[in-house]
């Protein structure tokens, strides 16, 4: 999940129609209907379709067969994706990459107000599964190459486009680790452009600020396990395994991990004192001088998205326990999804569990995770400068932060390549029912980013 589906503000501003759009956003808003209402569930649906399709508007756009590679493996034959590729002129200059993923969280129909593969516009807002989990995103770029290829850019260097499968879903099949692993030759790149970063606003639609992505936490599963023998349930006994794993459960919950500045967090939460200012933006800064001030650490740890961003957190996620309901259990099981912050390892985590836990016959064994840590890129101006110039003209006056993901993208499996979450689409406070119920997103703020993004796009790649 992204930095804009957990702290972003709501936009009050009167909303782009279907009726009032430009030529070229309607054409947009097809493709992305079109993207929308391709189901790319694991369960039920196809990224390969929805690469398909997208596909074949590159194709009719003017690339070549040459310039569009898919891929698929005969084990996920679904879960399949591509990469097209806007050849450049400069030779010396390292390609860039826009990356996306196609695939969307679950939706039922019978719990969603509307249907969840149908792009329903209704009072200023996109709903659907992946309108802003990561469909926009991925329509955005799609459309850009898209525009590029038909208004006969030639960028100096080659700007490349991946759009792939298996983001939401751990231990999936994804398709930006086996590019990585076995076609990297495909996404070489100098630096990649990512989901992650977004805006933010107040509550009366004022910018407050847009943010440029750069690092994220680790993650983590860890399965505590309690065994017992048993026995009927007509004579219960004190030691019960369900009860030991309650106690240890609830000793996690309460716990609360240190405050911990990476330099990334250090520079967002300096910004946002400023930016917030009020009794919000002192304890910002008394925290940031003292990250033990306990008052301090209240205030801002508040907000859901500050609080994950100070700090390692581990939540109860899952829960597996007994095996009739006559007999007392003989093994109950708790999952802790950790989110860890940079500089913190799996060890210690882990570590640190064992000692709030304090029970040596509740186990702890860490999930086997093939997930590589994040390695956090520089703040590169030739990265943030232009986006920033760029800005000035979009949003004037709105500041650009760095901040860190409290969630997963797949640039951790980008290596040696700079990843940046890139700003510019806003949505609203409460995430946008991302990886949720009723999914939206901003209309305005979907034409407004694309245009910010397809603009920022022709900056870092040169060319005429």
């Amino acid at each position: 999940m992204t930095f804009k589906a957990l702290l972003l503000a709501a936009l009050v501003a009167a909303p782009a129609t279907a009726q009032t759009i430009r030529p070229d956003q309607a054409a947009f808003r097809e493709l992305y209907k079109e993207l929308v209402e391709t189901n790319t569930t694991l369960s039920s649906g196809s990224c390969t379709a929805a690469a398909a399709k997208m596909g074949a508007r590159l194709k009719a756009a003017g690339f070549s067969d040459a310039d569009i590679s898919y891929y698929a493996t005969s084990e996920k034959p679904k879960e399949g994706g591509l990469v097209a590729v806007l050849h450049g002129n400069d030779h010396n200059a390292k390609p860039m990459l826009l990356l996306a993923h196609l695939d969307v969280v679950e939706a039922k129909r019978e719990d969603w107000t509307r249907d969840p593969f149908t792009l329903v516009e209704e009072g200023g807002y996109f709903y659907a599964r992946g309108t802003a989990d990561d469909k926009a995103q991925a329509a955005i770029w799609t459309d850009a190459l898209i525009r590029f290829k038909q208004s006969g850019y030639k960028p100096a260097r080659s700007i490349k486009l991946a759009l792939t499968c298996g983001e939401e879903t751990t231990f999936a099949f994804n398709g930006a680790q086996w590019l990585a692993q076995n076609r990297p030759d495909l996404i070489s790149a100098e630096f990649a452009l990512n989901e992650g970063g977004g805006g933010m606003l107040d509550a009366t639609g004022r910018p407050v600020l847009l943010a440029m992505q750069v690092g994220e936490k680790d993650v983590q599963n860890y399965w505590l396990e309690v065994t017992n023998p048993g026995g009927h349930s007509s004579r219960p006994v004190p030691e019960n395994a369900i009860y030991r794993l309650s106690a240890a459960v609830s000793k996690v919950g309460a716990h609360e991990f240190p405050v911990t500045f990476t330099p990334t967090t250090r520079a967002f939460f300096g910004g946002m004192s400023t930016i917030l200012g009020g009794q919000t933006g002192a304890a910002m800064t008394a925290l940031l001088a003292n990250p033990n001030d306990a008052a301090a650490n209240a205030i801002v740890s508040k907000d859901a998205a500050f609080h994950s961003m100070l700090r390692t957190t581990c939540v109860a996620t899952l829960l597996d326990a007994g095996h009739a309901n006559n007999a007392l259990p003989q093994r109950a099981r708790a999952n802790i999804n950790c989110r860890i912050i940079p500089g913190e390892t799996k060890a210690s985590v882990q570590a640190e569990l064992a000692r709030v836990i304090n029970d040596p016959k509740v186990s702890i064994t860490p999930e086997a995770t093939t997930r590589p840590v994040a390695t956090e890129p520089t703040l590169d101006p030739k990265i943030v400068d232009p986006a920033k110039a760029l800005a000035a003209k979009y949003f004037p006056g709105v500041p650009m932060l760095p901040v860190m993901s409290t969630g997963a993208t797949d640039a951790i499996f980008l290596t040696g390549i700079p990843t940046y979450g890139v700003p510019g689409v806003f949505g609203d406070m409460d995430g946008n029912g991302a990886h949720g119920l009723n999914e939206r997103i901003r209309v305005k703020s979907v034409y407004e980013g694309r245009d910010y993004l397809y603009d920022l796009v022709k900056v870092y790649a040169g060319g005429k």
